[in-house]
């Protein structure tokens, strides 16, 4: 996989990465048991419908190479590795979360398939068309343009390739949409302060105002016409959880 050369970072761009890199820092020990309880139990299921896209479970063949963006602690690369039987690539910024991943990766046996590398998603460090297929993970609200980040990453997908991405959504029900506020605005903070400590209420207190934000510039019809521009055919979605999960996805044109 050639490397490519570094991109020149604007200001903005690079205040969101340094954002994402104290945000997430302190977090890697217990990130993936506390995804878990501070979602309900609903993060895993989202990962699952998510690499369903890229991975049928009915399908005989799987992708060969796939790269997993905004990869963490590497739960995502793990789960793909469970059905598929390529090779993986997972990218993150944040190198503290890379060491729990690669930890992880060591205690699943899975060095020899799984690769852990430090990068932006907005500027990835592979030649075009690398990657059978891709995921990213929570990705677009930390970046300053979502759709060059968006055809960035098309940008590495081979022509037919499929890509599929997991991000927290807003409830559309005014009924459940009241609750969810009430539980991300309230609730969460003070959960992740009990659960977590310091660091892990930080979080709390920030995602649901993001989230609103993010949706409020960037609504889902948006998104989907994004990921068409960037060059993705089939574009479709599903939302999840009552409105909690946004799994969306797409083939690569020109296969």
């Amino acid at each position: 996989m050639p490397p490519l050369p570094a991109a020149k970072s604007t200001p903005d761009s690079t205040e969101r990465n340094q954002f994402a890199q104290r945000l997430f820092a302190p977090l890697p020990a217990r990130y993936d048991r506390l995804a878990e309880v501070l979602s309900f139990g609903q993060n895993g299921r989202w990962r699952r419908a998510m690499i369903s896209k890229i991975v049928p479970p009915s399908a005989p063949e799987a992708p060969g190479t796939i790269l997993d963006v905004a990869s963490g602690t590497a739960g995502v690369a793990l789960g793909i590795a469970a059905r598929a039987q390529g090779s993986i690539v997972g990218l993150d910024l944040t190198e503290q979360m890379l060491r729990q991943g690669q930890r992880n990766v060591a205690s699943a046996g899975l060095d020899g398939r799984i690769r852990l590398v430090a990068g932006r998603g907005e500027r990835l460090p592979f030649a075009d068309a690398t990657f059978d297929a891709l995921t990213f993970t929570y990705l677009l609200r930390y970046v300053a343009d979502p759709q060059a980040t968006l055809n960035e990453l098309a940008r590495v997908v081979r022509p037919g390739g499929r890509a599929a991405s997991l991000e927290f959504c807003v409830p559309p029900s005014p009924f459940w949409h009241a609750w969810w506020w009430l539980y991300t605005r309230m609730v969460l903070p003070v959960a992740s302060l009990l659960t977590g400590g310091r660091e892990w209420f930080g979080v709390g207190r920030f995602l649901g105002p993001s989230i609103s934000g993010h949706y409020r510039a960037y609504p889902i019809s948006w998104t989907v016409e994004a990921w068409r521009k960037a060059g993705f055919t089939d574009v479709g979605f599903r939302v999840m959880s009552l409105g909690g999960g946004l799994v969306m996805w797409g083939t690569r044109a020109g296969g």
